[in-house]
């Protein structure tokens, strides 16, 4: 073969590696048209909150045709049942516990968080080369070294605490009352405008500036957390529903609406085809007070927030990303909040940190219903006291839970063990601890390794 030859064969070679993965090549040998990303992050939406996942009551006709133009799982979870663990393990790909956030981050000036010393999904996209912007919730610290300028993002609009009045922008629950609203870590007042329309119009102008550059959009919309603020027309669309779900589906819709608005900023950018979209739930629907004591569905699944029940970690999400992923896809396989970060590092060819990444890629699952989830087993510890935590285990069928919050009378066993076939019985009903203590000494004996190890391991 000829020297010619030889120089045509490898840039053939070059060009079809290049077009497996949408991406084409300079002459400098630098990839151009990476992927941009945007995580689209919700709060407090239940299991099945869309119509698309079975919210019959419900309309959101933009969430449920950005599903369709992807891959969505029916089997997808976030590795805690409250707001600020779930953020942190997302934003870190590892368990809540290794990420260094486990409860709710103060929300007060100087108020524990996450530690800056964590390397967050912005810096690894920033490190390869993306612009990064945080918009909406943060909920992961309030003291200057945690909020997300410290970690990896290079602008950020939004509040820092659990939650704000969409329009005054203040937290009211539990004084003292306090003004909740920030552009790079300065704080800004904007009394009467409505938070959702403020975080599209903010996503809105970061994109455009960044249209001919990659970029990582992380949308963490507010809703619908309470305070239930929809919108009046969604209010008037769901009148006839029961409270508090009506309430809750005005939110749902609205944030449904808003969401449609910053799809069709992109598709405005003519960004659509190159922009991977995740969307999921932090974790599922609140039964607080404060949300009129519940108003989200979880259908057959059981529980809530704060529980480790399947209402509470299971999640709806889905990824899109036209031309490189099945469309209209479903995948029943276990996956998990945490598996954002390897996943898009594989999608974006970004290299992962050179430290311990909990979360498993999802391209093959996403690729092939019949690949195996990349998790054998998986862990959750959340709230419960020192002596007597709440946790459970996750090995293939079998499903182990240890002091559940939202458990009732007779529920679980004198050890206060709960064990769970969740191929026959989903909807944790039928505790079976006692017909196999072999398998809950097992799942005890794995939790426990696991435990030691994510806490004591950084």
């Amino acid at each position: 073969m000829n020297r010619i030859n030889r120089i045509l064969l490898v840039t053939n070679v070059v060009l079809s590696v290049s077009s497996r993965f949408g991406y084409a090549q300079t002459n400098a040998g630098r990839a151009e048209n990476k992927p941009n990303v945007i995580v689209i992050y919700t709060d407090d939406q239940g299991t099945l909150d869309l119509n698309i996942y079975g919210a019959k009551d419900l309309m959101t006709p933009n969430l449920d045709r950005l599903a369709r133009s992807g891959t969505r799982f029916s089997q997808f979870y976030s590795a805690s049942p409250i707001c600020s663990p779930s953020r942190a393990s997302m934003l870190t790909g590892r368990y809540p516990q290794r990420a260094g956030l486990v409860d709710n981050a103060a929300g007060t000036y100087g108020g524990g968080g996450m530690p800056g010393s964590q390397y967050t999904m912005a810096e690894m996209f920033k490190d390869g080369g993306y612009k990064t912007a945080h918009i909406g919730k943060w909920h992961i610290g309030y003291s200057p070294e945690t909020m997300p300028n410290q970690q990896g993002f290079d602008y950020s609009f939004g509040f820092m605490g659990g939650c704000i009045d969409s329009y005054s922008h203040f937290f009211y629950w539990g004084g003292p009352n306090r003004h909740d609203l920030w552009r790079n870590g300065q704080e800004i007042w904007a009394a009467g405008k409505y938070f959702p329309d403020m975080m599209v119009s903010e996503a809105g102008k970061f994109m455009e500036e960044n249209k001919d550059k990659p970029f990582f959009l992380y949308f963490a919309i507010n809703v619908p957390h309470y305070p239930l603020q929809g919108e009046k027309k969604w209010l008037d669309q769901y009148k006839n529903l029961p409270s508090p779900r009506n309430m809750y589906a005005a939110t749902v819709s609205t944030m449904d609406e808003k969401i449609g608005l910053l799809l069709k900023k992109l598709d405005d950018l003519k960004l659509t085809k190159n922009t991977i979209i995740v969307f999921q739930s932090d974790q599922g629907h609140s039964e607080e007070e404060r949300t009129f004591g519940g108003g989200g569905f979880a259908g057959p699944y059981r529980g809530s927030k704060f529980s480790v029940f399947e209402g509470g970690v299971r999640v709806p999400a889905f990824i899109s990303w036209p031309g490189h992923i099945p469309v209209n896809a479903v995948r029943d396989q276990f996956a998990t909040n945490i598996d954002w970060y390897a996943t898009l590092s594989d999608y974006c060819h970004i290299a992962l940190p050179n430290r311990k990444i909990d979360g498993r890629s999802l391209t093959k699952v996403i690729a092939s219903a019949q690949e195996k989830s990349p998790h054998q087993d998986f862990y959750w510890q959340s709230l419960g006291s020192k002596d007597n935590p709440q946790w459970a285990v996750r090995e293939g069928d079998w499903k182990l839970l240890h002091s559940p919050i939202q458990a009732k009378s007779g529920d679980v066993d004198g050890q206060n063990y709960m064990l769970i076939n969740m191929k026959t019985d989903s909807s944790e009903t039928t505790n079976v601890a006692s017909k196999h203590p072999e398998i809950v000494q097992r799942l005890q004996q794995k939790y426990q390794t696991w435990i030691k190890e994510v806490v004591n391991q950084e």
